[in-house]
């Protein structure tokens, strides 16, 4: 019934009032009705429950009432909050000194500040919130302030800016008229919104741009004085063959019109001018150049000859440069056109000339074979008269040996004797050598320990290397080669003169390899190299390179390589030159073995190299360490015990030595702490990267487990700092049986 009397959608107010009315009215009926049956108290019963239900509602509206005012109220404050934070936000943006636009989700603006598009002021007032990104988009396009670049119209511009605000981070500059510019950065929002900053770059712009022109002005300035100091005519064009450069030498070679020598000017009209003075070789003519010129696929080099006014003889090479212009030269090639000319003049009468020299050069060689006789007798005595004093200078030191001398004086002794055999032996070489040139040469081959070579060879030479401040290393050698004594050493040593002689600073490296029976003795230098041109003739009599260093070298005749070759072909060695331009010269001398020397060497390799020291003369150590005190002191105890050292103080200095040399060490001996950064693990890695089975011991201050595990994984010993002279020795004798064996 009350569904029926109440609508469940009115107001509590509007239903209590309804129910109050339909109260009142039963009351009334009930207070009228007489009826006997109890109907009237039926009613009174229904109006108590209808009276509770409105006391009912009326709490719950009461209640409604309260929560909707608590809402409101709360309402009220998250308004004024939300207010305020605009506020911030809009003071913030105000604040920021770039223009700020944000677009929702839906590409239309939200809010921006003052600054957007400030450079844009006859569009700047249409910039509000609620302007769709394409809007945006056409009005900037569309602004008197944006400079587009040559060839974009606002059209193709606006679909460019279009693609760039479909990915999700972009910078771009966009240029404004007056020259200048702004930097635009569009990113995508957590909600897929944009977010547009835009930042005035135009001191940036000028600067870079001021810095690319100085640049531009220093290579110019560059170009100019490299173009002034060649010694060809240059004339540059650009890809619409107008002129960009030239240098003086053009001018003077040419003489064209001073007026037509300006920037701008045009190939057809320069080279109208210059034509009527040129004559071109046969075969070659003006259209080929300007067929060159004017083609538009890629431009093989041209080469031609032209005369100018019959008196200068030029060589024309045109070449095409990468921004399709190109640069033609003119080279003076007058003195060597004239010299063929007379060659040509001088050919036609070479076949009398070349009579009458023939019957010259046989009365020439009969006086020859005469001079050469004459020679031989006069060297002969001449050796003969200059043993003598040497004789005598000898004995003299001899009795000087038998004085009591400290051990200085007496080690200066023995190598002035040393030296003093030397030239006796050299003497005795040019008689033999003046005997092979008269067809009276005569060897003795034996068996000759390269020790007895080698070890006098170094005290003879390491006061000239020292002198000239360059190190000599002799690797020297236990093992026996079949070769006579006398002519062995003058090939070496005039090898080890030529490489000091010619090495003004540098290295000189004198070694044995082993190749098969044969043994191979190398003298390498760090020197300026032989030219192609003189590999030849290096090995003529008399015949020296201009760029030996004689101070305190001596004087050579140009007899040393001579002398090497005959004495090899003599002895039946073979000789080899390797030499390369800037990096220094090899000579390579084939010996055969001895084979009896060879099998004691095989059976008591072990012992030998026990008597001599853990080296035995045999063994090559490298030390890498840059203390030089500490280098120093280590290659004094080595070389002490007749091995080989060569000591350096970084890693690009081994391997700088290695290349020179060619030459693999037996055993490395590294300082872990090295310049630079750079470690002694590193290195040894790098030197065995070429030459893998190489033996190694990293020598440190270090006390480090760690770094004693990293050197046993790698197959590397370990020294400690101070080094213990007994470590050091056992370590090169583990090293000694490979080297031996090999």
């Amino acid at each position: 019934m009350n569904s029926l009397l109440i609508n469940p959608e009115d107001s509590l107010e509007q239903q209590n009032r309804k129910l109050l009315k339909i109260t009142s009215v039963l009351m009334r009926r009930v207070e009228q009705a007489t009826d006997d049956s109890g109907a009237a108290y039926a009613h009174f019963q229904r109006a108590l429950l209808l009276e509770e239900e409105v006391q009912a509602r009326t709490w719950d509206l009461e209640q409604t009432l309260g929560l909707l005012n608590q809402s409101n109220a709360e309402l009220s404050r998250a308004n004024k909050a939300a207010e305020r934070a605009r506020a911030d936000l809009s003071n913030a943006l105000e604040a920021v000194q770039e223009g700020f636009a944000l677009f929702n989700a839906d590409d239309v603006m939200v809010m921006c500040n003052s600054r957007f598009g400030m450079h844009m002021p006859d569009i700047r007032a249409q910039l509000r919130p609620g302007l769709a990104f394409q809007d945006y988009v056409r009005l900037v396009s569309q602004s008197s302030c944006l400079a587009l670049p040559s060839g974009e119209t606002p059209a193709s511009w606006a679909e460019q800016r279009k693609r760039k605000h479909k990915e999700s981070h972009v910078n771009f500059n966009v240029r404004i008229t007056g020259d200048r510019w702004v930097q635009v950065s569009e990113h995508r929002t957590p909600d897929q919104g944009t977010a547009i900053l835009q930042t005035d770059v135009t001191d940036m712009i000028r600067m870079e741009r001021q810095e690319r022109e100085k640049l531009l002005d220093d290579q110019a300035r560059l170009i100019r004085a490299t173009l002034e100091h060649i010694n060809q005519g240059i004339c540059i064009f650009d890809d619409q063959h107008r002129l960009v450069d030239w240098n003086q030498r053009l001018a003077a070679l040419l003489n064209p019109p001073m007026h037509l020598l300006r920037v701008g000017t045009s190939f057809d009209r320069l080279l109208e001018h210059i034509a009527q003075d040129l004559t071109f070789a046969k075969g070659q003519s003006l259209r080929k150049v300007t067929d060159w010129v004017h083609q538009t696929n890629l431009r093989a080099p041209l080469s031609l000859e032209v005369s100018h006014r019959g008196k200068v003889h030029l060589d024309v090479f045109g070449q095409e440069m990468p921004d399709k212009g190109f640069v033609i030269s003119f080279s003076d090639v007058t003195a060597e056109r004239e010299a063929i000319d007379a060659m040509s003049e001088v050919n036609e009468t070479l076949e009398q000339r070349v009579l009458d020299r023939t019957i010259a050069l046989e009365d020439a060689l009969k006086a020859a074979e005469l001079a050469n006789a004459s020679k031989s007798r006069f060297v002969a005595a001449a050796s003969h008269d200059l043993l003598q004093p040497l004789s005598a200078a000898k004995l003299f030191l001899s009795s000087l040996s038998n004085m009591d001398l400290s051990a200085e004086p007496l080690r200066v002794t023995q190598r002035i004797e040393s030296a003093l055999n030397s030239v006796e032996a050299i003497l005795a070489a040019l008689l033999d050598i003046s005997k092979l040139d008269s067809g009276r040469a005569a060897v003795e081959v034996s068996a000759v320990p390269m020790s007895q070579i080698l070890g006098p060879l170094r005290d003879e030479f390491q006061p000239l290397a020292r002198q000239k401040g360059i190190d000599l290393h002799v690797v020297d050698c236990g093992l026996v080669v079949q070769s006579d004594p006398s002519y062995l050493r003058r090939i070496l040593q005039n090898l080890i003169a030529n490489a000091i002689r010619y090495t003004a600073a540098g290295k000189v490296l004198v070694g044995v390899r082993r190749r098969g029976a044969n043994l191979i003795v190398q003298v390498w230098d760090t020197g300026p190299g032989i030219p192609e041109e003189m590999r030849e003739l290096v090995f003529k009599e008399f015949q020296r390179l201009g760029t030996a260093d004689h101070e305190g070298s001596g004087v050579g005749v140009g007899l040393g390589l001579a002398i090497v070759e005959r004495a090899c072909a003599l002895l039946g060695h073979p000789l080899q030159m390797i030499s390369q331009t800037g990096r220094g010269t090899g000579f390579l001398v084939t010996l055969p073995t001895s084979m009896q020397a060879a099998q004691a060497d095989e059976s008591d390799g072990r012992t030998v190299a026990g008597k001599a020291g853990p080296g035995g003369g045999q063994l090559i150590a490298l030390i890498i360490e840059n203390d030089r005190e500490v280098r120093w002191a280590m290659t004094t105890l080595l070389e002490s015990w007749s091995v080989s050292v060569f000591d350096v103080a970084s890693q690009a200095e081994a391997l700088q030595l290695l290349d020179e040399i060619g030459i693999a060490p037996d055993i490395l001996l590294v300082d872990y702490q090295l310049d630079l950064g750079e470690n002694g693990l590193d290195a040894i890695d790098a030197v065995r990267s070429r030459f893998a089975s190489t033996a190694a011991a990293l020598v440190t201050a270090k006390r480090s487990p760690e770094l004693q595990r990293t050197c046993r994984s790698k197959g590397i010993g370990y020294l400690n700092k101070p080094i213990n002279p007994l470590e050091l020795r056992e370590l090169l004798i583990g090293a000694l049986p490979r080297q031996v064996a090999g």
